[in-house]
């Protein structure tokens, strides 16, 4: 895990990549890094990459990064971990066309694999990874992002040259890089806590998609190709017992787990006594000569929307005996905390989980932990949440014959009695429009407010715009790709392209990464994942229970207490906290915002302070401290 940088200068542009221009993009990152710096600039000064080093596999400094292969034709800064780096070295040695200069780099891995089989070398990694490689002999560069989207690898291209790197702040040392806000992206910001790929917040700051890549020629022509989609890797499982299929996904979740603990440094587990993370700790004690380590995060008092789990955790760490570490959170710390959550975020992600997630990473690494292994992804692979249920439940009635009538008459009753502002109102809108009710799992304003809180200006201008512009695109590749085109397996594969990528993964890397400890995803490894999806709906949501399939998987491994307990989210008691003392400075704060700027309608955002919106207070003022951090 790391920090990457670099620039390519193509075309007749004469503008040269020099090492302090690197360095001072480079060192921006130096959390993600803090054991080493590297840097490598090309003799023509027409490429230049840095690397900031945290070192987990190979510490010697012979894996250090940049890295190149034998004669120097290759380079690359590599972010992430390619767990099979063994397997495929073995392979290349077989070969006998390739010399190793480390012992065990899976960095040195990518060099090797990409002059063997080209870019297609990425369908044999098995990781996590952002990466750029420069092919001097070719002159062209490649950027490449992993399958699911678990690295960031963001980009600029202005004034003749590509810049990218692991963060947007170091981009934003490049003094020709404009700091401008993508009102587009705010736009869908409000509806989704962030911004979908490819944009970012910034004008002409990109992000590379989820399972993407984009060469650039000397030339400045560049080829993005989507290497990567789950919808081309499923198969049919209908055959398939129920026996059979717990069985499959308790074997191919355990080998996803035994593959994470590769790493010379040690390796802990973030524990909040669900089913997720209690399984991760489960599988991951096995076969461990060691006592594992796991990370809890509760908070002070107890609070109604998010009851203690920390006796929960306890016990699941008895249960594999392991070195159990918790702190307790008050508002204290989310206030010490907010200033340096915004510069980590880079652009705003509106979930107050990004504040434990923070203090469980720093908790670890204070206790000499460098890698900890964490829970996203099982609930959306295996509808996991009260919300789908609700969700699927009123895509039916949509997608019931003649529901189009009473649609329109409940949606002009609603007009007449003024709750156009209301979710139920939202998606009886979508369901009038053919368009699906499930826009993703995460969900700030619905159309109408967002039209609401506008300014005048921008209400002009997206007068005739919807979010649903975002989504369209991977709703036309479902369509077009998925074996069973049923409306859970969307839920799915729109999380898997946006919300679980451009939110969720983000809020573990910015926030580990800011305490230099590398987040590690079991549950959404590629094959745990492609298999997740192959299984057919109603198997997957038999008996009406949430996680059927998951839950009967892991029976045996985890306590049958923790299995049927009531679920409850990895949450934040934020909005409790946002009417004390947070209160007054959230009010000072957005006023003062919406003075200085013309992106939303004042009355409108107080009158949501007024309403104690507390939800959507937090997603407003995190774009106010994003704005005074980054563009003021």
């Amino acid at each position: 895990m790391c920090g990457i940088v670099g620039a390519f200068s193509f075309g007749n542009n004469t503008f040269e990549i020099t090492e302090p221009y690197i360095q001072t993009m480079r060192d921006m990152m130096t959390h993600r890094g803090p054991d080493g710096a590297g840097l490598w600039v090309s003799d023509d000064k027409k490429v230049g990459f840095g690397h900031r080093r945290l070192s987990i596999i190979d510490l010697s400094e012979k894996a250090a990064q940049p890295m190149s292969n034998e004669d120097d034709s290759l380079w690359v800064t590599f972010n992430g971990e390619i767990y099979n780096h063994a397997e495929i070295r073995k392979e290349l040695q077989q070969t006998g066309n390739h010399h190793f200069k480390t012992d065990h780099s899976d960095t040195e891995i990518i060099l090797h694999a990409f002059e063997e089989w080209g870019i297609t070398c990425i369908n044999k990694f098995r990781g996590m990874f952002a990466f750029a490689l420069y092919d001097s002999k070719k002159q062209e560069l490649w950027l490449v992002r992993d399958r699911i989207g678990v690295k960031p690898l963001y980009y600029s291209i202005h004034n003749g040259r590509i810049v990218f790197a692991s963060e947007i702040k170091a981009l934003l040392k490049d003094k020709d890089q404009k700091r401008k806000v993508n009102e587009q992206s705010l736009f869908h910001f409000l509806s989704f806590l962030t911004t979908p790929a490819p944009d970012t917040l910034f004008e002409g700051i990109k992000k590379l998609p989820c399972g993407s890549w984009i060469c650039v020629n000397k030339n400045g022509d560049i080829q993005q190709e989507k290497y990567y989609d789950v919808l081309d890797h499923t198969s049919d499982l209908s055959n398939l017992s129920e026996k059979d299929i717990t069985g499959k996904i308790l074997d191919e979740l355990r080998k996803a787990v035994q593959l994470r603990k590769e790493s010379d440094v040690p390796v802990g587990v973030f524990l909040s006594g669900g089913i997720d993370s209690s399984t991760n700790a489960a599988l991951f004690s096995e076969n461990s000569q060691n006592n594992i380590k796991t990370f809890t995060i509760g908070y002070q008092g107890e609070y109604k929307s998010n009851p203690s789990e920390t006796k929960y955790a306890k016990q699941m760490a008895e249960i594999v005996n392991a070195e159990y570490h918790e702190h307790l959170l008050s508002i204290d710390d989310l206030i010490d905390f907010l200033p340096e959550m915004v510069k980590l975020q880079d652009e705003p992600i509106a979930d107050p989980v990004c504040v434990p997630v923070y203090y469980v990473s720093k908790l670890a690494r204070d206790n000499g932990v460098i890698v900890c292994q964490v829970g996203e992804g099982a609930d959306e692979l295996y509808w996991g949440y009260n919300e789908w249920k609700t969700m699927l439940n009123l895509q039916k009635l949509s997608n019931l014959p003649l529901s189009k009538i009473p649609i329109s008459i409940l949606i002009l009753a609603m007009k007449l009695t003024g709750k156009t502002e209301k979710p139920s109102y939202e998606y009886l809108r979508r369901g009038l429009h053919s368009q699906p009710v499930f826009w993703g799992g995460a969900e700030a304003f619905t159309e109408t407010e967002k039209m609401n809180l506008l300014s005048p200006r921008l209400k002009e201008k997206f007068q005739n715009y919807s979010s649903w512009e975002a989504l369209a695109p991977l709703r036309k590749q479902f369509e077009e790709k998925a074996a069973e085109k049923s409306d859970l397996n969307w839920m799915t594969y729109i999380d898997l392209n946006l919300r679980l990528p451009e939110l969720l993964l983000m809020r573990v890397d910015k926030m580990s990464m800011g305490v230099s400890l590398e987040g590690r995803v079991p549950f959404l490894d590629h094959k745990f994942v492609e298999l997740a999806m192959s299984i057919p709906q109603k198997m997957k949501t038999k008996n009406d229970t949430l996680k059927y399939l998951l839950k009967k998987s892991v029976r045996g491994v985890i306590p049958d207490e923790l299995i049927d307990r009531k679920k409850q989210g990895f949450g934040v008691p934020v909005y409790e906290w946002l009417f004390d003392k947070l209160g007054d400075k959230i009010e000072t704060e957005l006023s003062q915002f919406c003075d200085k700027t013309d992106f939303f309608d004042k009355k409108e955002v107080m009158r949501q302070v007024e309403l104690k919106n507390g939800p959507k207070i937090w997603y407003l003022y995190n774009f106010a401290l994003w704005w005074k951090e980054y563009i003021e």
